[in-house]
């Protein structure tokens, strides 16, 4: 080839004038055509003829797609690479197989274009048995844009083509022939699984093709170290997810594999050596390559591992000894710092040491009986760079010892004092605790004290001391390596005389007391706060405050919202201790509930006084700062509420003005820092003025009436016992001498209402005077009596006969009297009020049904005594009434005094 080209060359130099006949041939020889994924590459060789060329030589590529130009281009050829094989390459928008791709090449030289082209032409797939989509497992880059095609077999029509996750909206679709069909789309997304499908389907068959979409690496911040300074190790910070899941990252540290990257952390096997130099790693995946360097002295940058084997080498109650190891052997011999983290019951302590190759430590003020854990971590003194990793934490359990001095305290409970101590915490105890020791003895005694055993379920203990005198009381706890040093306490001579001390008011915060006093000249030893509620049981509190402090925040699990709590300061002494300070307060106030108070009303003309009774202070759950009152006129339409307020927390009275005659609801209400509460209402109507004088008028005769039936029923009981005291019963006369005849008539008198005779005594009367009337019946009735008189027998005298008639006896002169009866003349005889008798003649029978029966009467006259030896029957004309009212008159108000008949004698004649 070399001797025809140099024959052509000496041939064209002789005969100058067929320079322009070889120019013109020069062209393109030995072209090929390959591929590569959707790249075009073509090579070809210049003609011999092109030697004579002396400036450049221009090539035109035109690339064709189903016979069709797609694409031109010109490649300039310099007259020194004339004779050389020369390149191209072009990249389709469609894979290669999607259709048929042709290159022809032609050359131009100056204005001559050589005749000679050549043509080379990549096929397409045909002749498909299934629809076949391009291109297929193929990674691509989020943002690019990619034209799939599909090609379908020889008599089929496309159905639908379309990729998974992407809407008709944001793809395109082109049909190249009767059997290529393109889509187009622009990747917005990486693959959500492994990778995404596109689907081509046709009227007969379905296929498709997956593609894995993501990004290039996006590492960054590349650091190195070294841990041993026998090796280094990088690491730097990764990008963003790159999706593509088959197809990693893969990186490489001063050009090697590393085998962890997926940890972000490389290592390489290196002898470390003072000075700097640079690091680099490399992170490459289908899509790109990220270069990372870094440069340093990595003798700066030591990075320890964690100290190995941590362990107890000597435990002892408060001091133990530790040791470790190291794994890289460079250690011992550097100038190391390390830090121990000791950890018990949720706290930390950290302490720090410093030596040549540190492996071990010793430490102190341990507590007995105590379970510690202990990690350790180093780093380098000089050049600080990282400290290591901390150890394993290595747990150990120090030994028991005695227990630690018992915090003491008493409380005041009437004539017994109490003892109590705080129960040890586990940090206290050092063990299990198996019981107390408590000891009492008179301060000015120096005999052997009391003592006694309280088990250790048990906190206190009441003792029955002299008042008078100081004790001094000690108290140790015992568990098996034996008993605590005493704690002392000494009792006043006397209870604390608590009203010489103010209590004051005090305001929880957040169920807690923030307390503060003012300093005191008698503690010499510091102050004591102790709490216990005012009310109910009480477990007693305190603390125990240094002598330069004078406040206090007291919490506890104990405290409850609501309860009152009693807060007293007391200073500590030499002696006994000293009451200082007293308050009295809520750890947090609460709402009271609600009917509170015990409501009570009053009206003053138009003014209401409402008043209520002290609420216990048992029932408050906060302090009382005031009261309010609300009322409202019930019947009427403004809705409108008033109120009138106190802020007096003793008062138990509100009083409303200048009320309108209506019915009201009034509620009263506490004022606390809480709100208002303990909401208690009444209903009450007012009445005027005139209803209440009406009113009164009624309760009073109301009372009066009552008072007079309960009288009336007292004298129905009691009739007979007043009836004896009020008018006792008259004795009859008794009639003596010679002037009244044994055979004469006496007189007798009954009482139809008991249906019995009554006895009489018989009296002498002096004189009798009468005036002769006309006979009348004897009837006389008054009040259910009636009396009767009947002749008596001549054989019977001054006896008790069964029927009395009295003889018609007229006096000679008459006086009216005050009811308008004549007045009898024996009322200067007889000093009886009711023994005004007007005898008249008449006739009467007793009839016990009753009715009037016929009867012989007493008969008189002028002349003397005469007697009856026959009946006389009333007159036809005289009526009932007219013989019963004599007597009516005459006995009525001997009657009521219940009296005994009265045997009257009869005179002589003059």
């Amino acid at each position: 080839m070399i001797a025809w080209s140099l024959l052509t060359l000496l041939f064209c130099i002789q005969d100058g004038n067929g320079q322009n006949i070889s120019v013109s041939q020069c062209g393109p020889q030995n072209m090929t055509l390959n591929s590569s994924d959707q790249t075009i590459l073509v090579t070809w060789e210049d003609d011999p003829s092109c030697f004579a060329v002396h400036d450049l030589l221009i090539y035109e590529l035109v690339v064709l797609v189903a016979d069709k130009q797609v694409h031109s281009d010109e490649v300039a050829v310099k007259p020194d690479r004339i004779g050389s094989t020369h390149f191209w390459n072009w990249t389709s928008h469609l894979p290669l197989q999607c259709s048929s791709h042709s290159v022809r090449l032609s050359s131009r030289y100056k204005t001559y274009t050589s005749p000679l082209e050549q043509k080379q032409t990549l096929p397409g797939v045909v002749n498909a048995m299934e629809p076949q989509v391009y291109p297929r497992d193929k990674v691509l880059e989020v943002g690019s844009r990619v034209t799939f095609c599909c090609v379908l077999p020889a008599g089929s029509t496309l159905d639908k083509l379309h990729m998974n996750g992407y809407n008709s909206s944001t793809i395109n679709t082109a049909k190249i022939s009767n059997w290529t069909h393109t889509l187009t789309v622009v990747l917005n997304e990486p693959s959500k699984q492994s990778c995404t499908d596109v689907i081509c389907k046709s009227t007969k068959h379905e296929n498709g093709a997956c593609v894995f979409v993501g990004y290039p690496p996006g590492d960054k911040d590349l650091q190195c170290e070294t841990r041993d300074l026998e090796s280094v190790e990088c690491h730097w910070k990764g990008g963003r997810n790159t999706g593509l899941q088959t197809a990693p990252t893969k990186y490489k540290l001063l050009g090697r594999q590393c085998t962890n990257e997926s940890q972000r952390r490389c290592s390489q096997k290196l002898k470390v050596r003072a000075g700097e130099r640079n690091w680099t790693l490399t992170a490459e995946n289908p899509l790109g390559t990220v270069k990372l360097s870094d440069r340093a002295d990595l003798t700066k940058r030591v990075h320890m591992f964690a100290p190995e084997g941590l362990k107890a080498s000597a435990v002892n109650a408060r001091n133990v000894s530790l040791v470790w190891t190291w794994t890289a052997k460079q250690y011992c011999n550097l100038n190391l710092t390390c830090q121990l983290n000791v950890s018990h019951s949720g706290k930390n302590t950290m302490s720090q040491l410093v030596g040549i190759g540190l492996n071990f430590t010793f430490l102190t003020d341990l507590m007995p009986n105590w379970r510690y854990n202990v990690a350790v971590q180093c780093k380098t003194t000089q050049h600080f760079w990282k400290w290591s990793d901390w150890s394993k934490s290595f747990h150990f359990q120090t030994k028991g010892d005695v227990p630690d001095a018992l915090d003491v305290w008493m409380q005041k409970n009437h004539t017994e004092t109490i003892i109590t101590w705080k129960r040890p915490l586990a940090n206290q105890s050092h063990g299990h605790i198996i019981n107390y020791t408590v000891t009492w003895m008179k301060r000015t005694e120096t005999e052997k004290p009391s003592r006694t055993t309280v088990a250790h379920t048990k906190h206190n203990l009441s003792l029955s001391l002299d008042t008078t005198e100081e004790y001094v009381v000690t108290v140790t706890a015992r568990n098996i390596n034996g008993s605590s040093l005493p704690a002392t306490i000494i009792t006043p001579q006397f209870i604390p005389d608590t009203t010489s001390v103010n209590t004051s008011w005090i305001t929880g915060i957040n169920n807690s007391f923030s307390l503060s006093w003012s300093a005191s000249p008698k503690a010499s030893c510091g102050y004591i706060v102790d709490w216990c509620p005012k009310f109910g049981p009480c477990i007693v509190e305190w603390i125990k405050v240094p002598l330069h402090q004078t406040n206090a925040n007291i919490v506890s699990k104990r405290l409850r919202g609501g309860l009152r709590y009693t807060l007293s300061v007391y200073g500590c002494t030499q002696g006994a201790p000293v009451l200082l300070e007293r308050r009295e307060g809520y750890a947090s106030e609460k709402r009271m509930q609600n009917d509170l108070f015990k409501l009570e009303w009053k009206q003053q003309d138009s003014n209401v006084e409402v008043s209520w009774d002290p609420v216990p202070l048992t029932e408050r759950t906060a302090f009382i700062q005031g009261y309010i009152l609300y009322w409202s006129d019930n019947n009427s339409n403004n809705s409108m509420v008033y109120n009138v307020t106190t802020g007096n927390p003793e008062t138990t009275t509100l009083t409303i003005r200048n009320l309108k005659i209506s019915s009201y609801m009034f509620t009263v209400k506490a004022l606390t820092s809480v709100g208002e509460c303990g909401t208690t209402s009444l209903h009450a109507t007012l009445n005027s003025q005139t209803d209440h004088l009406v009113k009164m008028i009624i309760i009073s005769l109301i009372t009066i009436s009552i008072l007079f039936f309960i009288i009336s029923v007292i004298c129905y009981m009691h009739w007979s016992c007043i009836k004896q005291k009020v008018c006792p019963p008259i004795p009859k006369p008794l009639l003596t001498g010679g002037w009244i005849s044994p055979t004469e008539h006496s007189c007798h008198s009954l009482y139809v209402e008991e249906f019995h005779h009554s006895e009489v005594d018989v009296i002498n009367i002096p004189e009798l005077r009468y005036k002769s009337r006309a006979p009348m019946n004897g009837y006389d009735s008054n009040e259910n009596v009636l009396y009767v008189f009947t002749p008596t027998r001549r054989d019977y005298y001054n006896q008790l006969p069964k029927n009395c008639t009295p003889s018609p006896i007229l006096p000679t002169t008459t006086v009216p009297s005050q009811s308008g009866l004549p007045t009898s003349p024996f009322r200067s005889v007889f000093p009886n009020p009711t023994y005004n008798l007007i005898m008249e003649p008449g006739y009467q029978q007793y009839n016990p049904e009753p009715q009037r029966q016929e009867g012989p009467w007493c008969e008189r006259n002028s002349g003397g005594y005469q007697p009856q030896s026959h009946t006389e029957s009333p007159t036809p004309n005289q009526s009932e009434e007219d013989a019963v009212s004599p007597m009516r008159d005459t006995f009525s108000s001997d009657l009521l005094c219940d009296s005994p008949y009265i045997l009257l004698p009869q005179l002589p004649s003059k």
